[in-house]
């Protein structure tokens, strides 16, 4: 059995607005990898789901389909409606999140584990610099 530690962050400029994601992935089989993304125009919520469905279609890429019933995920998120929806304790309202719900427990049963701990920003430092950083760089894009 492999633990995998998995901060993912989202965010957006405006809500909606810019959005992107930031994952850090750590274990044993993979090392520890970073990943930055640009979303387009989202909401944080949004972009706070998306980072962990990428997160989990990246690990099956990684580890290997095959692999993928060893290993034990824990993520690690700042956004404690994500955490208490993914855990069952809040109903989820909102059309476009149930959509991302769905396709995070369809994407976890491949996995032996997946479990969600919400920490507070200040633990979640480099997931949300490389929202930041990926949300820098677009703007400066626009800005040409």
């Amino acid at each position: 059995m492999e633990k995998v530690i998995i901060h993912t962050d989202g965010g957006s400029r405006g809500n909606p607005g810019e959005a992107a994601i930031g994952v850090v992935i750590e274990s044993v089989l993979t090392g520890k990898k970073e990943y930055g993304e640009y979303l387009g125009h989202a909401t944080n919520n949004q972009a706070e789901y998306q980072a962990v469905i990428f997160a989990l279609k990246k690990m099956k890429q990684l580890v290997g389909s095959d692999k993928c019933k060893d290993v034990v995920v824990e993520f690690y998120v700042d956004s404690e409606l994500l955490e208490k929806q993914m855990n069952g304790e809040y109903k989820i309202k909102d059309e476009d999140i149930k959509d991302y719900f769905l396709e995070i427990w369809n994407l976890k049963i491949d996995f032996k584990e997946v479990s969600f701990k919400h920490i507070l920003r200040d633990k979640n430092k480099a997931a949300d610099k490389l929202v930041n950083q990926v949300l820098d760089r677009e703007s400066s894009k626009l800005a040409i």
